[in-house]
């Protein structure tokens, strides 16, 4: 019987417990060791994929696992849960956050500090209800890193068992970009008070929506509010909205910020290893700006004219986002 180790501490805060966890995994777990090492020596290239917004390519062959993964309900169900307890190395520890959520090392990292923050129990991927608070109160906690949600249509690598994951600060270069108060003109901005505001852009490349505001209160008020609106106006009351989510704590305010990618669909109609095709299954990190790609002839083939035209595919098309728009604003 695998044992599983659980760390508990009150003497330091969460963050110095999580840098701690990391620092023991590389010295300790070997997987974790070779492909932290390995993720040091990877190949990048970047480009701007326009005069605001830039995209970097990683190539990372061991993501392969998670961009070739087969995603359909049969293939999901004969796999044991690589997020439950009993199923993951006994070398794999974890350090328990409210009693609901375990964080762990990343085996398999496209961050110089990769976590993954899974619930307790096996329950499906989901962000409804007090999820989005968790996240809020994760960043808030975890300072130096930014937390993201992929909707279970939209990149989670495990849509039977709810996970945050998180990575360091200053890596996606969207974080940084969206930002910029030139883009939060009144014209773009659909709810606001003193303590907050919501708004759309399409002008970092990808159709977003961008939540920033002082209170933790005031941030899952705005995004319960557009959830249901995304809801309201895909008309498919059956399933979460399809979207990836990123979260964090800004660091000149504290203000908590996050950003919404309304998706209209999986992986695009390029995906595949024959010829022709590209292994490239986007989610969090990729909207974020940063494309991990596990196959060299793809890392070395793909142009900025082919990552507009995949995040085109999809990401919410404006027709859908005005449909959001004007359902948000009338809700009320």
């Amino acid at each position: 019987m695998i044992s599983f180790s659980f760390l508990f501490s009150t003497e330091k805060n969460m963050q110095q417990q999580v840098l701690d966890l990391i620092d023991r995994q590389l010295d300790e777990w070997k997987t974790v060791s070779d492909n932290y090492a390995a993720l040091g020596r990877v190949s990048l290239r970047g480009f701007n994929l326009n005069e605001r917004s830039e995209v970097v390519l990683q190539y990372n062959p061991e993501r392969k696992r998670s961009s070739g993964a087969k995603m359909d309900a049969e293939s999901i169900k004969a796999r044991k849960c690589f997020l439950c307890s009993e199923n993951q190395p006994v070398e794999q520890e974890a350090i328990e956050w409210e009693g609901r959520y375990k964080i762990q090392v990343n085996p398999y990292p496209i961050f110089p500090s990769h976590l993954t923050i899974s619930a307790m129990e096996h329950t499906p991927q989901s962000i409804e209800g007090r999820r989005i608070d968790d996240m809020l109160n994760l960043a808030h906690e975890l300072t130096e890193f930014v937390l993201f949600y992929n909707g279970p249509r939209c990149g989670a690598s495990a849509p039977d068992h709810m996970h945050f994951q998180a990575g360091n600060k200053g890596f996606m270069p969207l974080c940084d970009e969206v930002m910029d108060q030139s883009l939060w003109t009144p014209e773009h901005i659909l709810l606001s008070s003193k303590e907050g505001f919501l708004g759309y852009t399409s002008a970092l490349g990808r159709n977003l929506f961008f939540i920033k505001a002082s209170e933790r209160v005031v941030a899952s008020i705005l995004f319960a509010k557009l959830q249901l609106a995304m809801l309201l106006a895909s008309e498919d009351y059956d399933n979460e909205p399809m979207q990836n989510v990123l979260c964090w704590c800004a660091d000149e305010d504290g203000d908590y910020c996050i950003v919404v990618f309304p998706r209209s669909k999986h992986r695009p109609d390029c995906y595949g290893e024959d010829d022709g095709q590209l292994l490239v299954s986007p989610a969090s990190v990729d909207m974020g700006g940063v494309w991990a790609v596990p196959v060299e002839k793809d890392y070395e083939a793909i142009t900025v004219e082919q990552v507009q035209a995949i995040y085109d595919e999809l990401c919410m098309d404006n027709a859908g986002m005005v449909k959001i728009i004007e359902t948000l604003i009338h809700q009320d």
